[in-house]
């Protein structure tokens, strides 16, 4: 394994793992967090001016993990279409990483729809808008984490596929 090779898909899990770890924290603490001021108005500054910090490094570890897995796939084209284990993770590891980034996309557009939507004095100018983008970011803050989560797992997936002989952890105890 060449150092472009180790590095190409080093670059795939560390922004997959960026991906993933920047979504969980805005689920378990920028989100909690933002609800704690008094207004709406403060609350969704709160979470925007994080999220509008952490939007250009998120952005670019999405599009170099899809470069890098571009060129995983076409570094491994023949294993994936020879080997039919491959084949199925890589397709449901394309699958999951489609879903992620429409999950991620969805929780833009409405995050920017709650800004949009709320007052200057701490009342909704739309309150529909408003109550419709909050019901909807209560779940996507939690599947962009679970769909990058199982594109990590099936990172593990692919590389115990890759494996040779029986490892230490596979010997019998």
């Amino acid at each position: 394994m060449g150092l472009v090779s180790t590095s190409v898909r080093a670059t795939h899990l560390v922004t997959n793992a960026a991906w993933f770890g920047g979504s969980l924290f805005g689920a378990v603490g920028l989100n909690p967090a933002a609800r704690e001021p008094d207004t709406e108005r403060e609350r969704v500054e709160v979470s925007g001016t994080g999220w509008e910090r952490w939007g250009p490094v998120q952005g670019a570890a999405i599009a170099l993990h899809l470069l890098s897995g571009l060129a995983i796939t076409a570094d491994n084209r023949n294993r994936v279409a020879s080997h039919p284990p491959t084949t199925a993770t890589t397709i449901a590891k394309t699958v999951l990483t489609g879903a992620a980034l429409a999950s991620t996309a969805a929780a833009y557009v409405y995050g920017e729809r709650l800004g949009d939507a709320s007052g200057e004095d701490g009342h909704p100018k739309d309150p529909g808008v408003a109550e419709d983008a909050r019901d909807k970011l209560m779940w996507l803050q939690w599947a962009t984490p679970a769909l990058t989560g199982a594109v990590l797992v099936l990172d593990a997936l692919l590389g115990e596929q890759q494996r040779g002989a029986a490892g230490l952890l596979d010997r019998p105890w």
